[in-house]
């Protein structure tokens, strides 16, 4: 399975970069949590499975030690070369597995991102192995920020691209709908994934130990309908960016973004 989502970061390394440029609320609701949690810099942050490295980036910028992990050694190569662009220096990036950080050594980091590993889990013991991987490597009072795709979201999202699917694809649909399992279509957009249930993801991360600060719909109440938004720049695009990470702590917005952001603290 992680030969199958590695080979499709890699060949999709600048797609994902992009992707942020296409969802702008999600980076920016996602960033203005960081700055609220994130102790000052240079704090040591890891960023595991943080791909073409934007928030690794980000936050570098800001002064931060920021370690980069990813499966796919394409997005590797490409983040230190887009940090190399930015002027700024990543502390390090490594090749590894969100499930067995084994050349990490204990409670070394203040935080952790853990933003598209449990997307790509599909097996329930393995996305607690890379929760508790990530806790493992915080020291104690360290903050994690995890991330993942709601059940719905690809359903929504071919209502709105490709709503011919629902006839196309209906064993996919059914088994997401089930489970929360994607399994990737010949010329299909996406791989392996695991979609969960907005109320599974604070029970998951307590599980591993952590103590539940906040969760936070990423794309607040404008997703699937924000590119009108996104284009926006100005004050105008502020107060949206600010109206939608009030409203992305409402419990009853969780199920309906893509994203949900877990904010949490190892004791």
């Amino acid at each position: 399975m992680s030969s199958v989502v590695e080979q499709f970061y890699d060949e999709n390394t600048q797609r994902e970069w992009e992707r942020l440029d296409r969802h702008r609320t999600e980076f920016a609701v996602t960033l203005r949590a960081m700055r609220e949690y994130l102790p000052q810099p240079p704090a040591r942050v890891i960023d595991i499975g943080g791909g073409p490295g934007r928030y690794a980036i980000a936050l570098a910028q800001q002064g931060y030690a920021v370690t980069l992990i990813d499966l796919s050694q394409g997005c590797l190569n490409f983040a230190q070369g887009k940090a190399r662009e930015a002027g700024v220096d990543m502390t390090d990036a490594v090749q590894a597995d969100a499930v067995d950080l084994a050349g990490v050594p204990a409670s070394a980091y203040d935080a952790a991102l853990l933003q598209g590993p449990l997307y790509h889990l599909i097996e329930e013991a393995d996305r607690l192995r890379a929760v508790r991987e990530a806790a493992r490597v915080l020291r104690p009072g360290g903050l994690i920020f995890a991330a993942i795709i709601t059940r719905y979201a690809a359903i929504r999202w071919a209502a709105k691209n490709d709503p011919a699917l629902v006839l196309d694809d209906p064993e996919g649909f059914e088994r997401i709908m089930a489970s929360g399992v994607n399994l990737a279509r010949p010329g299909g957009g996406f791989t392996n994934a695991y979609f969960m249930h907005a109320a599974d993801l604070g029970p998951l991360m307590e599980q591993a130990g952590f103590e539940t600060l906040d969760l936070i719909a990423c794309e607040g109440v404008v997703s699937q309908i924000e590119e009108q938004i996104n284009a926006l720049d100005g004050d105008l695009w502020q107060a949206w960016v600010d109206l939608n990470y009030r409203l992305g702590r409402d419990p009853a917005v969780h199920g309906g973004a893509e994203h949900l952001l877990y904010v949490g603290r190892k004791p």
